[in-house]
């Protein structure tokens, strides 16, 4: 049953969560800044897409492990967009070069990979010096009241919505590799204080 969950159920609640207006309230801002050679973790159904400025990037890789996602990234793409390549692939062990992109934008991803600290550390390696980080996260919030119900409710969360948890601190794991240059953070009107702790921003490789 979990394996037809995952399969079937799961990469439609993404497209759909995932695509929101309120979620590209968030994404916009954040994924207009990418330029250069730009590498997205765990680009989805391909959300992000209408977003990329097509002055300043060159080209997109996507990294997706799931193969239902992979084809409706594919699917999403215009020819309006930046030249796309979607790959099979985790973000614990980018198949790339060191220093190899300009940008790597990372939304809604650090949730569901199996290790975000590994995932961020492999963001720095494949980034060129100077190079940045583009994210816009959910994940633990501040409050010791949210926290505690986050960590309860985790288990049960992840296994409902294909691995994403919501108990990752966001700015502490990027900070473990990253400059942050600018950071936001709050929670989403309107959503589950459980799941709507929002934070995005820019990261620099030094």
């Amino acid at each position: 049953m979990a394996g037809w969950w995952d399969r079937k159920v799961v990469p439609q609640i993404i497209r759909l969560g995932c695509g929101c207006q309120k979620l590209a309230e968030l994404r916009q801002p954040i994924v207009s800044q990418a330029s250069g050679k730009v590498l997205e973790l765990g680009i989805g159904a391909g959300a992000n897409l209408r977003w990329y400025d097509t002055a300043r990037v060159e080209s997109v890789t996507g990294i997706e492990p799931s193969p239902e996602l992979r084809a409706m990234a594919a699917a999403a793409h215009r020819p309006q967009n930046p030249a796309l390549d979607i790959l099979d692939g985790a973000a614990e062990a980018l198949p790339f070069a060191d220093a190899t992109f300009d940008t790597v934008v990372c939304t809604f991803t650090l949730c569901t990979v199996h290790d975000h600290v590994k995932a961020v550390h492999e963001a720095r390696r494949v980034l060129r010096p100077g190079g940045k980080l583009l994210f816009c996260e959910h994940g633990l919030s501040p409050d010791a009241g949210v926290q505690r119900w986050q960590r309860r409710i985790d288990p049960l969360w992840a296994s409902a919505f294909g691995g994403c948890h919501i108990t990752r601190p966001v700015r502490e794991t990027i900070a473990r590799a990253f400059n942050i240059a600018e950071w936001k953070g709050g929670y989403q009107p309107g959503g589950m204080k459980l799941a709507a702790w929002m934070e995005s921003g820019v990261a620099t490789a030094s």
